[in-house]
């Protein structure tokens, strides 16, 4: 309700008068040829209760108006955005962003110390020359793990959809495309985001869009140290574009660093440092935050020795796969051609000809094996491919049949196993 210049003129001297609100990239919208409507004295805010300067605008197409709801003393104060009233440089509620910089609430409730608090405040900000947050906030350190976690790096627009038709949800609405609101089914009522309070948003107690947040960051994924205390190593993920000497001048204040390779083909790194503390503390500071030229990077423990210098696959969980024998009778490994056979395609010179035959001649494939040595096994045996059972009455071990292990599916421990895996079927 507008408020009439000739009556309720107590302290009309602070009331307020702006030119343009403070918004959040979100509530502005994308549109840069936004149109704004102003309004003196159109209402009070809703912290403070005195009149100030409204502005309404639509922030894009489908979008529903938005207006300010408090007034910039109040902004200024909370370093908040007029009309959603979260943090504009994090995006995220103001209790989150108190509790990750352990920021204590000093703004009074009641009425007349909150005149007081708000009139000083207003003297204080007058003085600055620069604008700046107020009070413990300008003092805060740097932004801890949680809000580089939790901060939105892009506008939300879907914050501005508008509003659900209750027509619809009756099933009376008869305006079909042309209707402003949204036709889509509300939420649970019973879902604590459905009861937001203005006042415990700006005062951060008892946010529900706070504690869903704050719970979202305690069930983020952790990096867990390795056993092996010779693992001094970080792999570094999504390096695009991106030399050496740009990794070794970020990492270069966790401690001594020995190496850092780029593979560009694979778009990652690895930093090796001198000392396993090092390495640790540049994983415990990098781990999910880690921004070089504008692009976020992963950061991960590196493999331990033992691990790379195995030959097997690795399985589930970093179990490698034992190494079996080499399998009899395979033709060895084939050497590169000369220069004059990479020169003669089709073979013509006599050089090339006695190379291909000395080649050939030496890499046939060895006579074949034996059969193996059944032992007991072939007396049981009779031309009728009948069966005969042994002096014992059992039938032969499996071992006596194999006497080596090529293949894992020759190995009896691992029947019905899958290869891939390395882990028996239970």
């Amino acid at each position: 309700m507008s408020i009439s210049l000739l009556s309720n003129t107590y302290n009309r001297q602070n009331w307020e008068d702006a030119e343009f609100p403070i918004l959040c990239q979100t509530c502005l919208g994308d549109n840069p040829y936004i149109r704004m409507m102003k309004e003196r004295y159109g209402q009070e805010c809703k912290i403070c209760n005195r009149p100030f300067t409204i502005f309404r605008w639509c922030p894009g197409a489908r979008m529903r108006f938005k207006k300010t709801e408090i007034c910039q003393t109040c902004s200024k104060l909370k370093n908040v955005c007029q009309t959603c009233l979260l943090d504009l440089e994090f995006g995220l509620p103001v209790q989150v962003r108190d509790e990750a910089l352990e920021i204590t609430d000093t703004i009074p409730k009641g009425q007349v110390n909150k005149e007081y608090f708000t009139q000083n405040a207003e003297v204080q900000m007058s003085l600055e020359q620069t604008p700046q947050p107020y009070g413990q906030l300008a003092k805060a350190q740097p932004p801890s793990d949680v809000l580089m976690k939790l901060a939105r790096s892009a506008p939300y627009y879907k914050r501005n959809q508008p509003h659900i038709c209750s027509f619809y949800v009756k099933g009376e609405c008869k305006r079909g495309e042309e209707c402003p609101y949204r036709h889509e089914k509300p939420t649970d009522p019973d879902d604590p985001l459905s009861n937001q309070n203005i006042r415990d948003r700006f005062y951060g107690v008892n946010d529900p869009v706070a504690e869903k947040l704050l719970s979202r960051y305690k069930e983020l994924p952790q990096l867990e140290t390795p056993e092996d205390k010779t693992v001094t190593t970080l792999y570094i993920g999504n390096v695009v574009d991106m030399d050496e000497q740009q990794l070794r001048d970020h990492f270069y204040q966790y401690g001594e660093i020995r190496s850092v390779t780029v593979v560009p083909k694979q778009s990652c790194a690895f930093v090796q440092f001198t000392q396993r503390d090092a390495a640790e503390r540049a994983a415990k500071e990098c781990f999910n935050k880690l921004v070089i030229d504008g692009k976020r990077l992963t950061v991960k423990w590196g493999k331990p020795a033992s691990a790379q210098g195995t030959g097997g696959r690795s399985g589930d969980g970093g179990i490698f796969e034992t190494n079996y024998e080499p399998v009899p009778g395979l033709p060895t490994v084939v050497p590169m051609p000369t220069n004059e056979l990479k020169t003669d395609f089709f073979g013509l010179s006599s050089s090339s000809n006695a190379a291909v035959s000395a080649t050939t001649t030496s890499f046939l494939p060895p006579p074949p094996m034996p059969p193996p040595d059944l032992g007991d096994y072939t007396s049981s045996l009779s031309y009728g491919h009948m069966s005969m059972p042994n002096a014992s009455g059992m039938p032969p071990p499996l071992s006596s049949l194999r006497a080596s292990v090529h293949y894992p599916s020759q190995d009896p421990s691992r029947v019905g196993s899958t290869a891939a895996h390395g882990k028996p079927n239970e």
